[in-house]
């Protein structure tokens, strides 16, 4: 009796070590818990408080007060369906980000920031956030972007009239090269023809603005009360030069001093509210130095070796200097088809147009000299620079700036629309406390 009692308990033990075990790794999940599924995704407990722990450090780094902590939980919350929804569109896309581009990411974002990766990783540390979390990050922004790119990109066109249209407007506007920092709050209205949404919505917008300009923060405002895409990061739209402000705010912002909110702007999506925090000036010309030069090009090919296309290039050199015809040779004897048959003839060719051996042959040439024979990676070269000059390229600039402007205004629009449609269109339930009209109720997983 006393050995089988005595087994009896050791075999108790032995289900009792397996079971322990079990125990932990069950409360362990029970720990995380879903907060909302969206479509084929589920958002979990401990993603939601990792970006509010990171969202959180970042404004206490720029001295933003924080929200009421309900109000960030829905914000972030928000975000993240937001950021699923795209990711997932990502992943169905094919669409992948190399280790090897994130990496030159990481890098670039900290070279701009004046630290090293070791450095950047240190101050991330400091912030409360780990490399391989900032990392991770940035490689979620990347696809969104690109997938927002695909999408969005597809439904902006831009076209010359529009382009003549806007430098007109500038020029009645006396636009200057000047460049502004600016911070945004938008309170939207969903049905523009539900007049009690809309004074609501006003209403709020004056009282925000009320609330600023008597001391408030409009960062702080931003991350607690915006309905824009960038409210946690304070309402920050970067710099933007006089030419790229948003058509709303154009007529407002050079006349706004800094540090003071704009009265409460409106269209059919809503009221918009922006500030001035920075402003700096800009040159008012931009000249770069121009090569009028010509070439000939020898290219290496299943029929001659590259040993043959120098030697070549070489007796093509010696015709030129006894005095052979330049533009005759280039005629007959030159592989780049184009400027071949106009006797090589490249035209005014600016900084960074050339691959670096064409270019730094061009600038080591003296005007009507010979230079070569030269490889690059499309065969051997003689070139000749015939003439330079100093050209203003401020037009050119001004047109390119006035279309990426026209662009930019159309692409946040349309992805304000797009970021609408595919929210509408997905599957989203909230789970536990942040279920709307459901019980309370935590759903333990295990991803």
């Amino acid at each position: 009796m006393k050995a089988t009692l005595r087994h009896g308990v050791q075999a108790l033990l032995v289900l009792l070590a397996v079971l322990a075990p079990l125990s932990v790794q069950a409360e362990r999940k029970l720990l995380d818990q879903v907060v909302a599924i969206v479509d084929e995704d589920v958002i979990l407990q401990t993603e939601l408080e990792a970006r509010i722990s990171t969202i959180t450090s970042r404004l206490s780094a720029q001295g933003t007060a924080l929200p009421p902590r309900q109000i960030l939980e829905e914000r972030v919350l928000d975000q993240l369906i937001t950021e699923s929804i795209q990711m997932q569109m990502a992943d169905r896309a094919g669409m992948r980000i190399s280790d090897n581009e994130l990496n030159e990411t990481m890098a670039n974002i900290a070279d701009r920031n004046g630290m090293s990766l070791a450095q950047f990783e240190n101050q991330l540390a400091a912030e409360g956030v780990s490399y391989n979390q900032a990392r991770e990050q940035i490689r979620r922004e990347m696809l969104t972007s690109r997938v927002q790119q695909r999408q969005v990109g597809n439904r902006v066109r831009v076209t010359d009239r529009e382009v003549e249209n806007y430098l007109e407007s500038l020029e009645a506007r006396g636009g200057n090269n000047a460049q502004y920092r600016l911070a945004y709050i938008f309170v939207s209205v969903d049905d523009p023809s539900d007049e009690a949404e809309v004074d609501a919505a006003r209403e709020k917008a004056q009282r925000l603005r009320n609330e600023i300009a008597s001391g408030r923060d409009f960062r702080e405002v931003a991350v607690a009360e915006s309905d824009a895409s960038n409210a946690l990061e304070g309402g920050d739209m970067g710099w933007r030069a006089e030419g790229q402000l948003p058509s709303l705010v154009a007529p407002v912002v050079p006349e706004l001093p800094v540090g003071q909110p704009s009265e409460v702007l409106e269209n059919n999506s809503g009221f918009h509210l922006v500030m001035v925090m920075d402003k700096r000036g800009g040159e008012q010309q931009q000249l770069i130095r121009q090569h009028r030069v010509r070439h000939i090009l020898v290219r290496p090919s299943e029929a001659t070796t590259d040993s043959q296309a120098e030697t070549m290039i070489r007796d093509l050199y010696q015709q030129l200097q006894n005095g052979a015809s330049f533009s005759a040779l280039a005629k007959e004897y030159s592989d780049d088809p184009v400027s071949g048959s106009d006797g090589g003839n490249l035209g005014w060719v600016s900084p960074g147009q050339m691959v670096p051996a064409f270019e730094q042959a061009m600038l080591n040439a003296d005007i009507g000299e010979f230079q070569g024979p030269f490889r690059s990676q499309f065969g051997w070269h003689i070139l000749q620079v015939q003439e330079r000059r100093q050209k203003d390229i401020s037009g050119d600039v001004r047109d390119a700036e006035a279309r990426q402007a026209i662009y930019r205004r159309k692409f946040e629009t349309e992805l304000q629309n797009w970021l609408q449609e595919i929210r509408d269109e997905a599957f989203i339930e909230f789970k536990g406390e942040y279920a709307k009209d459901e019980p309370a109720e935590q759903e333990p997983v295990s991803r």
